[in-house]
């Protein structure tokens, strides 16, 4: 009875969605592009021309750009603007405490130290900055709040308060009124069903697949989620909230066991949670989620392998935009 329910209101919302064209988009983090040695304007217009991203979500991560107290430095988030205004690349914003990329909070060394009483305040100074900059930017399109507020199991984070992150969308709403602002779950489970507040405008989603299980098998792991799941989970969402949901983290990385990283594991190691044949597989998966705005995650790494003479993923992912781009121009 709850499969056939669940199944029922994933298919009327794949259905309803039916003639929305898909939007395909990433997450670029200039600091994991240098984690890589990459040049991150490079990556970025390799991002924007040669894949064709027309979408992209950008941090302002607080640890970078207010380094000493009170003194704020957004000339590598300017030229990001000025990039994606000249391409015609539409943005969300990443904005709050908690951003995309370990450690997922980033907060300034200064404020480190700093009890929740004097560090919230200043974040709040920082976030207000950030978003006079930026919100008359003609290819802003929204933000998104502190993400995966809730998730408390991940990360580095000094407080997952609700209350804190209420209060930070009606004080953004204050700041900008005219964009909408996107809260992503803190997981895929019922529990963190988007019912309670802040009501955002839309909801994020993040979907990974393939991991490696450091708790009980010690062993790669693939989800058995079918993505009509997904889809369950956003026309849910629609039907008890009237919000809808974006696919704002779709993993196109590997997730390798402790002790590995991506600089230094082999190729066959990565491979083992994502090479080409997977990532076509991805896409096919985020398509049929019947969510129609679906940002990849992992591109910087798509890049630096690329640069290091394997453009097997970046050819995949060629493939499948372009594939994505046929089937819009369908409708």
């Amino acid at each position: 009875m709850i499969v056939t329910l669940t199944y029922s209101v994933a298919q009327w919302y794949i259905y309803t969605n039916r003639h929305q064209p898909i939007v395909l988009g990433t997450t670029f983090v200039p600091n994991y592009a240098r984690y890589f040695g990459l040049d991150p304007k490079e990556t970025m217009k390799a991002m924007v021309d040669d894949l064709g991203f027309k979408r992209l979500r950008l941090v302002s991560y607080w640890s970078n750009l207010e380094k000493k107290r009170g003194v704020y430095d957004f000339s590598e988030l300017d030229w990001q603007f000025k990039l994606a205004e000249q391409r015609g690349v539409t943005i969300t914003l990443s904005v709050g405490l908690r951003q995309p990329r370990w450690p997922e909070c980033h907060i300034p060394k200064w404020a480190n130290s700093l009890p929740k009483s004097e560090w919230y305040p200043e974040l709040k100074k920082f976030m207000a900055a950030t978003v006079e900059r930026y919100k008359n930017s003609p290819v802003l399109e929204s933000y998104q709040l502190e993400n995966e507020f809730l998730l408390t199991v991940f990360g580095e984070c000094p407080d997952h308060d609700r209350d804190r992150l209420v209060e930070e969308f009606d004080y953004l709403r204050s700041l900008d009124s005219k964009h909408p602002i996107i809260v992503t779950r803190s997981n895929n489970a019922t529990p963190s069903w988007p019912v309670g507040s802040p009501r955002a405008d839309q909801v994020g989603a993040a979907v990974y697949k393939r991991v490696w299980d450091k708790t009980l098998s010690k062993r790669y792991f693939e989800y058995p989620l079918p993505a009509w799941y997904y889809a369950f989970l956003a026309g849910g969402t629609k039907l008890t909230t009237g919000r809808e949901s974006i696919l704002h983290e779709l993993q196109a990385e590997p997730w390798l066991p402790d002790g590995y990283n991506l600089r230094t594991a082999s190729v066959e190691e990565q491979n083992f949670t994502m090479d080409a044949a997977r990532l076509h597989h991805r896409f096919e998966y985020g398509r049929a989620t019947g969510m129609k705005t679906i940002d990849l995650w992992g591109v910087e790494w798509w890049y630096y392998r690329k640069t290091r003479g394997d453009d097997s993923l970046w050819q995949a992912a060629k493939q499948e935009i372009q594939k994505t781009n046929d089937l819009n121009a369908k409708l």
